[in-house]
């Protein structure tokens, strides 16, 4: 049984690229943070006992500061693939947090990278790199574009892919960074801006809000649906030498567009609900993020099927269940097409997760 380790397992694509492993007979062990209070809400569906003799999933407390707790943990469970989602993961946060931000997402992962060197094992490593490394960087971005970061999180991020980079070739590791652009579903943490408004459009629909407070609506994000791209970071390990993937939908519409969108699905104009609020502006701005994919679809025969205007019902239908309301079909119609193996409608999941996701994930 091929065994994997993912960092960041409690989060919206760590519990993904669980089920997902589960679902291709891994044993998956996963790293989760201590809290005073249970932090495992998108896994809750898949937890196993660990005294059951048949169970395939286990959890190990631990933190990404401590690098001798990591070390201990790589080598006792001596796992064949290591998934690497643990960060600090909003990015305006890391302008309020940027040491702490540094500390976890940069140097965490180095702590992870040492681990594997001192432990001596075999594993492949899979680092969780981000498209806001790119910073204002010209559009499309591919592998060869380069990074021009703008905040905490996308500086912290770019040390985090060279040092993957660097362990590869001091150490001969196989280690590879996916540079993931926005990838979004109904476990999206609420603070972050597409789950923001797909449950702001639920919440205003069912009379439980009456407004949603965003920030800059002109730039540009690539959005992709987070199931998909977990599939695709197990392609990367599974290739026959490791590389560097840029991992998009190639369509970049403006933050405006997907709010109208959002909203007009649910039959709503998006202008009588939408108030702009300077609090939500970052310091410095990234204003158009757009993959060429092109690499992924010719190394790896990834084609991503949805993009943003099938990405939006599913979120929104999922958050109108979630607020007691009739969805209007087309979301679990989407997923019904694309996903007929592992993955399923995700409602039963999200109804617990509504204050899920600002720590780190």
């Amino acid at each position: 049984m091929t065994k994997a380790l993912i960092t960041g397992i409690t989060g919206q694509d760590g519990s993904y690229l669980a089920e997902l492993l589960l679902h291709k007979g891994y044993e998956v062990h996963g790293l989760i943070r201590i809290t005073s209070s249970f932090n495992t809400e998108r896994i809750d569906h898949i937890y196993q006992d660990p005294h059951d003799p048949g169970a395939s999933l286990f959890l190990h407390y631990g933190n990404l500061s401590n690098g001798e707790q990591l070390t201990n943990m790589v080598y006792n469970v001596r796992p064949d693939e290591i998934y690497h989602m643990g960060a600090q993961s909003h990015v305006k946060v890391s302008f309020d947090m940027p040491a702490y931000t540094g500390n976890v997402t940069g140097l965490g992962t180095t702590r992870i990278l040492e681990a594997i060197r001192r432990s001596e094992i075999k594993t492949r490593f899979y680092q969780a790199s981000s498209s806001e490394m790119f910073g204002n960087a010209a559009p499309p971005q591919s592998e060869a574009t380069v990074f021009e970061p703008r905040s905490p999180y996308a500086i912290a991020k770019v040390y985090a892919y060279w040092m993957t980079v660097n362990y590869r070739e001091a150490y001969d590791m196989f280690a590879a960074n996916g540079i993931l652009f926005n990838h979004e579903s109904p476990r999206r943490g609420p603070t972050f801006l597409t789950r923001k408004v797909t449950r702001a459009v639920a919440r205003i629909k069912a009379g439980l809000q009456e407004k949603v407070y965003l920030g800059n609506l002109d730039s540009r994000r690539d959005y992709g649906y987070t199931p998909e791209y977990v599939e695709v970071m197990w392609q990367i390990l599974q290739q026959d030498q490791p590389d560097d993937f840029v991992i998009g939908t190639g369509v970049a519409p403006t933050i405006r567009e997907f709010v109208e969108e959002a909203f007009a699905y649910a039959g709503m104009d998006w202008q009588e609900y939408v108030e702009i609020d300077p609090r939500y502006f970052r310091p410095t701005e990234v204003d158009y993020l757009h993959a060429d994919p092109s690499k992924a679809r010719s190394q790896l025969g990834w084609e991503p099927q949805i993009t943003y205007k099938k990405l939006i019902p599913i979120m929104v239908d999922a958050d109108l269940e979630t607020v007691g309301l009739e969805p209007i079909g087309e979301g679990l119609k989407i997923v019904n097409e694309h996903f007929d193996d592992w993955h399923r409608w995700d409602t039963g999941v999200t109804a617990v997760i509504q204050n899920a996701g600002n720590g780190v994930d």
